[in-house]
């Protein structure tokens, strides 16, 4: 076995405790059964079909209201995180005519829809919820369940007094710019005619759910939602479980990632019999939920919050940190090579770059064998057990932490059903068929997500029209082009919330707010520069673009290694177009944020120009160039 940092850079399996070269065969082997000729045309958008039995939101009905015809300052779109944070930093700015839009009856974003039993946040609750301190609130234990995140962001609402500027239940159809008016026209699915003067596009990733692309889809005749949807009224029970209307049923639930391993655990303990389809296991490392330390909010100095977020992100990107997270699934799972890599440069070694490559690869391994081999002490079945291994390196795969999914494959009423070969063949009227084999099914539930294309890719179903009648869609049709992933030329006073060519999202809260105080920044700064409108200019965005290239890092033959998933576009790999990933920020997420503060401190507005608007559109003002 391994006795030091310094065995990672042997190829012996007898220095190492595994040998590389067979795991690096496996996990090839492992990878091309689940590739898929569809690639991410395996999936079909939720359609109705799965909700016609009851209303498009089943957690609250929706009013009837007056269409809203209407000027304002800001418009925003969503009523998650990104929202949230966008509509407090407005109002730290001085800024309160603002609307936020959300096809939710309340605040919450993904939280509003996830009320799945079991659901918790997977990132430590003290960095992931925002604005704890301004809310004066502190999670009730380091991983917070979905109820208390929901809870949260009602509360941000309330503190920011945000709720008299929220138009919940309503849907944006599109948003063109007048040049005429400078103003953003918006229509909505409930008759609205609005008028924004800025435009702020914070409607999240997580916001269309999937479906498999499969034969047969519309021919189950049994129950079927998906989990963003989840029917309490046929399972019975609520968000802690206690499913007791599924004592009789035969239950199939469709994937294993993150929500499939939260809400699997309380389908085993109701339901009759449990059928688990899985094409590929995720990672499932120890999560060691526990309630907060009073003590330890005690020793707490104002400005705790973004220091321990920060220092969470750079902890995961390879920097120096305190040891200030005990047990953190994440930093040690997904810091650990850089751990070892900073030790070892330490120490004089590394100086080849093939050296760098070989120990990350066999830091990875080692965590890796560490995840298999708790599956094999958990599970008592060896071939379910042999099933439930993932063969991949940590970040193929969102890393799952769970402390009870395992144990529920010792259950005799829990059947693991192995899709890796082909996936799902097909639905029938009773059930699901896999490898020719027929699993009868009373209730068939989707953990399959939500589309993880960027918000704005050509196929999202919105349009934004900017300057000249070019649609944003076709402007970003081959590749994303902004400055900070924040504005785009030709698309004045619309902003995006941390969506494009923004860092890696370790903690996605975290780039929200900087998103969200940069773009209150620019919109208070424009208003107190006498000017009404702010564009990109093209050198802006050129610099930008060059930035991009300078710090790019080459993920793609990591990614083309990997076991097909969301994270490499079900191997449809591309670092230019519209994959989960593509232009990615390569200079880190930390980077990134002293790279915008200092030019917020600066001042300049680099890259942008206001202009004063005034009645006809040849005769716009420029009020400062940069």
């Amino acid at each position: 076995m391994r006795k030091n940092f310094k065995d990672l850079l042997s190829h012996d399996e007898a220095v190492l405790g595994f040998d590389p070269h067979g795991l690096r065969e496996r996990y090839a082997r492992e990878r091309e059964r689940r590739i898929h000729d569809k690639g991410m045309g395996q999936y079909v958008r939720m359609d109705r079909q799965l909700s016609e039995s009851g209303p498009a939101d089943p957690y609250m009905p929706v009013t009837p209201r007056d269409p809203i015809d209407r000027d304002v300052e800001v418009l925003i779109l969503g009523g998650g995180f990104g929202g949230l944070l966008s509509g407090a930093y407005l109002r730290k700015a001085g800024i309160d005519d603002f609307l936020i839009l959300d096809a939710a009856g309340d605040f919450g974003g993904t939280w509003y829809w996830n009320r799945y039993p079991n659901a918790q946040c997977d990132t430590e609750a003290y960095v992931y919820l925002p604005l704890l301190e301004e809310t004066g609130y502190m999670p009730t234990r380091n991983y917070a369940y979905a109820p208390e995140i929901f809870e949260h962001s009602r509360r941000i609402g309330r503190t920011f007094d945000m709720y008299r500027n929220a138009l919940f239940h309503t849907t944006i159809h599109g948003a063109r710019w007048d040049e005429e008016t400078g103003r953003w026209l918006v229509s909505t699915d409930r008759g609205d005619k609005l008028r924004a003067r800025n435009l702020v596009l914070a409607n999240g990733g997580l916001v269309r759910p999937k479906l498999p692309n499969v034969p047969g889809l519309a021919d189950f005749k049994g129950h079927m939602f998906h989990t963003s949807r989840w029917d309490y009224d046929y399972t019975g029970g609520d968000s802690q479980g206690n499913l007791q209307n599924l004592a009789d049923k035969r239950v199939g639930i469709i994937g294993t990632g993150a929500t499939g391993i939260q809400c699997t655990v309380p389908l085993a303990e109701s339901s009759k019999d449990l059928y688990i389809f899985q094409r590929t296991p995720s990672s499932v490392g120890v999560r060691g939920n526990k309630l907060t330390d009073a003590k330890w909010v005690e020793t707490l100095a104002p400005g705790w919050q973004r220091r321990r977020a920060e220092d969470f992100i750079g902890a995961i990107e390879g920097r120096e940190y305190q040891d200030d997270y005990p047990g953190d699934g994440w930093i040690d799972l997904v810091a650990y090579n850089a751990k070892v890599v900073r030790a070892l440069r330490k120490e004089g070694l590394l100086s080849d770059p093939n050296d760098v490559g070989r120990v990350t690869e066999n830091a990875d391994f080692e965590k890796m064998e560490q995840i298999r081999r708790r599956v094999s002490e958990i599970v008592k079945d060896p071939a379910t057990a042999e099933l439930l291994k993932p063969w991949y390196r940590p970040l193929c795969k969102r890393p799952c932490f769970h402390d009870e999914y395992l144990d529920i494959f010792n259950r005799p009423n829990v059947h693991l059903v192995d899709a890796a070969d082909g996936g799902i063949e097909r639905l029938t009227e009773n059930g699901v068929v896999v490898g020719g084999e027929l699993f009868e099914l009373d209730c068939l539930i989707f953990a399959t997500g939500f589309e993880t294309t960027p918000a704005f890719a050509p196929n999202n179903g919105l349009e934004i029209v900017g300057r000249a009648g070019m649609p944003l869609s076709e402007k970003w049709k081959d590749s994303f082009s902004t400055m900070f992933g924040y504005t785009t030329a030709g698309f004045p006073n619309c902003y995006f919330v941390a969506r494009t060519q923004a860092p890696m999202p370790q903690n996605l809260t975290t780039l929200l707010e900087e998103a969200a105080e940069h773009i209150a920044y620019v919109i208070s700064e424009t208003k107190a520069r006498g000017a009404d409108i702010v564009d990109t200019t093209e050198d802006g965005e050129k610099v930008w673009q060059e930035e991009m290239i300078s710090k790019r890092r080459d993920n793609l033959r990591f990614h083309a290694l990997c076991t097909p998933g969301y994270f490499n576009n079900e191997g449809e790999l591309s670092d230019t177009g519209h994959s989960l990933f593509a232009g990615l920020y390569g200079g880190g997420t930390i980077g990134f944020f002293e790279l915008v503060r200092a030019w917020r401190t600066e001042g300049k507005l680099e890259g942008l120009i206001l202009e004063k608007h005034v009645a006809k559109a040849d005769t716009l003002a420029p009020a400062h160039t940069e």
